[in-house]
């Protein structure tokens, strides 16, 4: 990093020069931050490309620069006159901060229960050295402040800038990962986008709030796409999904057998969870992972030709999805851990709320329920998501299950699975 004047420049592959200011540089400079330089930024995704080395560090400091370069054409065009003057940098530091609370390996301990990244990063944020750092510079109440930004509460008119339809996070995250992939997927018009955000008042509250410039709905139509492709093929790309299950598995094992503690996971990087799992559980499946022997699939299907809330059970209840894969295994004649269950958790594909300037000058609300401006963009949104998403069984070795009685189980409700389990029945009989 070099220094100029008040800043520091980082040099980055994505952005170029970032300059960061001295508020920006001391959380930087914070033990809590600099564990993200040892957290991959798509998790397993490295073992199906290679560049995907990436970590939260740049990541943050990426959607810190884009809060900059978005608050200075805000004031550029005068629409912080009216803002309470602590405002932008309070936003920065959010940006900045907004993934200090992510575990190793991204977000797969998560779907196995573990707290939210964004509850993990209260206590992280609001004491010990990072809140010093804010209080000292922001004033007594900006930890608190900073939290309700990163979590999506608060009533500052900037929040959509940190949590959002358009946040800067997504801009930064679509972008990078694209790139050091090596993909074409994710290419966004982020000048575009950024020039297209504008400060108005919400028709629904009458408070300002960001909303977006009618002729910048093509920029977020390609918002869109980027996010499908990126979904289908690289964070949800069947190898990922399967080192990712692995993973689970292996840490949900030792959580349960008491080798680790769930509150100890967000303190890891990487390579100290996988470092601990060797030196105190040994768990037959991590040489598997490291060594990229991966399982294969024996049975997967788009959640399109799945009734709407088949196999959500998976997703939703991980201790059975566990039961059942052990059920499963046993059922097939192989050892308990031999069969993995994948369905990502439910996300929107594109989370549509933002208020939209016309161009006669009225303003219009964006809503995954309505309003088909230029294409139906939450009909689109919902139709893309199901054809990305897939239910998978995994297994240990190559091995093809009966397409028929794989659908029955996963139709089945989680009170029948649960039964089945409990009595012993097996789970692929009718």
């Amino acid at each position: 990093m070099k220094p100029v004047g008040r800043f520091e420049i980082v040099r980055d592959p994505l952005w170029n020069n970032i300059r960061v200011d001295a508020l920006g540089m001391r959380l930087i400079d914070t033990p809590v931050f600099q564990r993200l330089r040892y957290v991959r930024q798509l998790g397993m995704a490295y073992l199906v490309y290679p560049g995907a080395t990436h970590t939260r560090f740049e990541h943050a400091v990426g959607t810190y620069h884009l809060a900059r370069r978005a608050l200075a054409l805000f004031d550029e065009s005068g629409a912080l006159a009216d803002v309470d003057a602590r405002e932008p940098a309070l936003v920065r530091a959010a940006a900045l901060l907004h993934d200090v609370g992510h575990y190793p390996f991204s977000h797969a301990l998560e779907e196995i229960g573990a707290l939210h990244h964004e509850e993990v990063a209260r206590s992280l944020i609001t004491g010990g050295l990072v809140a010093d750092v804010l209080t000292a510079s922001l004033g007594v109440d900006a930890p608190e402040r900073i939290l309700s930004l990163i979590r999506g509460c608060s009533a500052s008119p900037l929040q959509r800038l940190i949590s959002g339809s358009l946040d800067l996070d997504k801009l930064d995250y679509l972008r990078r990962d694209a790139v050091m992939c090596g993909v074409a997927y994710g290419e966004i018009d982020v000048d575009r986008l950024l020039n297209s955000l504008v400060l108005l008042d919400d028709p629904a509250t009458g408070l300002p709030t960001v909303g977006m410039l009618e002729k910048g709905l093509s920029a977020l139509e390609s918002l869109l796409f980027a996010r499908y492709q990126m979904y289908r093929n690289v964070y949800w790309h069947h190898a990922v999904r399967s080192a990712t299950a692995m993973y689970k598995r292996i840490v949900a094992d030792a959580v349960h057998s008491g080798t680790l503690e769930p509150g100890g996971l967000a303190t890891f990087t990487d390579e100290g969870i996988l470092q601990a799992l060797r030196d105190r559980s040994r768990h037959s499946m991590l040489d598997d992972l490291r060594e990229r022997r991966l399982y294969k699939r024996a049975f997967e299907c788009p959640a399109a030709e799945l009734a709407p809330e088949a196999g959500e059970w998976i997703a939703d209840d991980h201790a059975m999805a566990r039961a059942a894969e052990d059920a499963l295994a046993l059922e097939l004649g192989l050892s308990p851990g031999d069969v993995l269950l994948d369905y990502p958790v439910k996300t929107q594909m594109l989370e549509l709320d933002l208020p939209v300037l016309q161009r006669s000058g009225s303003v219009r609300r964006l809503t995954t329920e309505g309003w088909q401006a230029t294409i139906n963009l939450p009909k689109l949104s919902e139709e893309l998501y199901r054809s990305a998403r897939w239910l998978r069984v995994f297994t240990r070795t190559r091995r093809a299950l009966e397409p028929a009685r794989v659908m029955r189980l996963v139709h089945r409700s989680a009170q029948d699975i649960r039964a089945r389990i409990e009595t012993g029945d097996g789970l692929l009989t009718d």
